[in-house]
């Protein structure tokens, strides 16, 4: 005969430990029941989830070396054949800005696309690598699996347009900008149709074919303005991906 609330198949019944939830906390609030910080289930899964995190920055790290090649290949290409004829007009220059300007356009979305799936893995590293570095499990706090689990549902972008711009500006795409300005201005004082000897004869000489010589400087005047502008105002609102002088790195010193 069963009888009523009781099972009619044999139950083994186990004490599961288990952590008792204050009632005070919110459902915004997430509890970790995790006893051991060595859990093995826990340390396989976030092992994966780290090496796969890894594994997907490291493919848009490489599409964003694609991008600077591109950059760096066709500005190099074009130099050299307006320096190698004398009848190449300092106008190809304005084809080097406008490749240049798109290659850093793509690589600032691409960066966009980097920097967000990096955020996980420095959230990984920070909550989980280093707890089990230090063997503390004090120091797994906050709200870091929420969040982690909130853009996994939701990826979003960490950095706005701007931003990313700023960051590939200055860690590669001002230098190649800086090459072109002077292989510019160099090109225009060699093949110059008149001698350059002042302010007023280098601003003629900016003139070529049906593009008056105030288009040119402002072509000029304005990559320049704005490449600065952008660099400085980003290297002071932004730290960037890694601080330039560690608390610790005489510690690494060998």
């Amino acid at each position: 005969m069963d009888y009523p609330g009781k099972p009619s198949y044999p139950v083994n019944l186990i004490a599961v430990a288990t952590e008792k939830i204050p009632s005070g906390l919110n459902e915004e609030t997430t509890v970790s029941l995790q006893r051991s910080l060595y859990d093995p289930g826990y340390v396989n899964a976030m092992s994966h989830f780290y090496r796969g995190e890894m594994g997907r920055i490291m493919v848009w790290r490489q599409r964003l070396d694609i991008t600077t090649n591109w950059a760096i290949t066709s500005s190099t290409a074009i130099i050299t054949i307006a320096f190698t004829t004398r009848e190449v007009p300092h106008i190809i220059f304005f084809f080097n800005l406008a490749i240049v300007w798109a290659m850093l356009w793509i690589e600032a979305r691409r960066y966009r696309f980097y920097d967000a799936f990096r955020a996980r893995v420095r959230m990984l590293e920070a909550h989980f690598l280093v707890p089990m570095v230090m063997e503390n499990r004090e120091m797994l706090q906050g709200e870091w699996k929420k969040l982690v689990c909130e853009d996994l549902i939701l990826p979003c972008f960490k950095i706005s347009k701007l931003e990313a711009v700023g960051r590939r500006l200055k860690r590669n795409y001002v230098f190649i900008f800086i090459l072109i300005m002077i292989a510019w201005v160099t090109k225009i004082f060699l093949h110059a149709n008149a001698p350059i000897d002042d302010v007023p004869s280098f601003y003629q000489a900016l003139h070529i074919g049906h593009i008056p010589s105030w288009l040119v400087a402002f072509v000029f005047a304005g990559t320049l303005v704005s490449v600065t502008a952008i660099t400085v105002y980003v290297s002071q609102k932004s730290s960037g991906e890694i601080s330039e002088f560690g608390t610790h790195r005489s510690l690494w010193r060998i």
